[in-house]
């Protein structure tokens, strides 16, 4: 493969990088869109720093984890191949820096700021790459041992699980440490409802990685003979499904509308090379509408203040897309075949204990060392990133 690296190749994965680039714009207005008015400039910050920081944590550290690779030689070396391996670098580093984006929706409007870039490396830097390097660089033999158990590797085309799963699971903990934001709940459990400040806003940038996510799942070929049309209807498929259930069971409420086709989208990253446009279908709608529920379950039941919904979103719709990639890509159902059950649901579970257990460790370990929410004052009186009040920028 090595040796039919072309030109177009590293034009068609640095375009891929780009789009997935311009999906953090999404997740940020997304964010916006959803917390109050006071927090929306820090929202902003938030992702535009994280992302620079995924960006050395991942460069220094997380990529050779999970790759074994570095970029300690020199200049004419990095070029070989017309740079390819840079722009490859690029591409995984946008899905990488996603994972701090997913965790910064959960923990708005309460977490500190410093901590929150501490976390983000520490997670792009090792928590995230370790599994990375198991489901797409055979690492510790997990995979071989899958594939000579049941006759097939763990399948995640596009990180439904690597990506999504890792990040709303991760988020989870790390929502629960910080307990809920101030007045959510009064003394006897009953939910106060902070509405979306921004519904434009949040559309927009609903709308944004809708687009984008086209570069997320068809670019993962990651070489131009490698594109496939199967990839991209099943995207198309797998949003409509998502946001048609999402819009029946959330009620016509914009907020579950403008979720139903991320809900969709990834639950099929896992399996949009081989599912069957119906089987793609029929993931998304069901991704949909488990987002409706469980988020609807976490904030009134068990009064978990995860704000935009990440780990109903991107951690159990994650989950389910890989498990789908099982099920819907199996030949008996229309798939291309190449997939165990077995195999999706050991490599989904392996990644959903890595994600718990790093998210556990680095943010219980950032609350012991250096605390992790604001003070009650700072929550309601510090969190204005205004143009006149930029030292604020400690603050959610």
């Amino acid at each position: 493969m090595e040796g039919l690296i072309s030109a177009n190749d590293v034009l068609f994965v640095l375009l891929g990088a780009i789009m997935v680039l311009a999906m953090h714009a999404g997740f940020a207005f997304l964010e916006v869109g959803t917390v109050r008015q006071k927090n929306q400039v820090n929202a902003l910050v938030k992702i535009m720093v994280d992302f620079c920081v995924s960006t050395i944590a991942y460069f220094f550290i997380g990529y050779s984890i999970a790759y074994g690779i570095d970029f300690f030689s020199s200049a004419q070396v990095l070029t070989e191949k017309n740079g390819f391996g840079l722009v490859k670098f690029f591409f995984l580093l946008t899905f990488a820096a996603a994972i701090p984006a997913i965790v910064s929706g959960g923990i708005a409007e309460r977490a500190r700021f410093n901590p929150q870039l501490a976390a983000t490396f520490l997670v792009v830097g090792f928590v995230y790459p370790f599994f990375e390097g198991i489901a797409w660089n055979a690492h510790y033999g997990v995979q071989d041992w899958l594939k000579t158990s049941f006759d097939a590797n763990f399948h995640d085309f596009a990180g439904s699980v690597v990506v999504h799963a890792m990040g709303g699971w991760i988020a989870l903990p790390a929502v629960i440490l910080l307990g809920a934001r101030n007045g959510r709940y009064t003394k006897d459990g009953k939910l106060h409802a902070y509405p979306p400040s921004n519904i434009p806003f949040l559309a927009l940038g609903a709308w944004i990685l809708t687009v984008g996510w086209f570069g997320f799942n068809v670019m993962s070929a990651q070489a131009v003979q490698g594109i496939s049309g199967l990839v991209a209807v099943n995207s198309l498929m797998a949003l409509v499904g998502g946001t048609l259930v999402a819009l029946v069971l959330g009620k016509n409420d914009p907020g579950f509308v403008h979720n139903g086709p991320l809900a969709g989208l990834v639950a099929v990253c896992a399996g949009s090379d081989i599912m069957h446009p119906l089987g793609a279908l029929a993931t998304g709608a069901v991704a949909g509408g488990l987002f409706v529920w469980a988020f609807t379950l976490t904030q009134n039941r068990l009064k978990i203040d995860d704000v935009l919904g990440v780990w109903p979103l991107h951690g159990l719709c994650g989950a389910w897309g890989g498990i789908a990639a099982g099920i819907f890509g199996a030949t008996s159902l229309g798939g291309l075949g190449g997939v165990s059950l077995a195999s999706q649901a050991i490599g989904t579970g392996l990644g959903i204990v890595i994600a718990l257990v790093g998210g556990v460790v680095v943010y219980g370990g950032l609350k012991v060392i250096s605390g992790i929410r604001l003070e009650a004052e700072e929550e309601f009186d510090g969190a204005d990133l205004s143009i006149h009040k930029i030292p604020s920028v400690s603050g959610d």
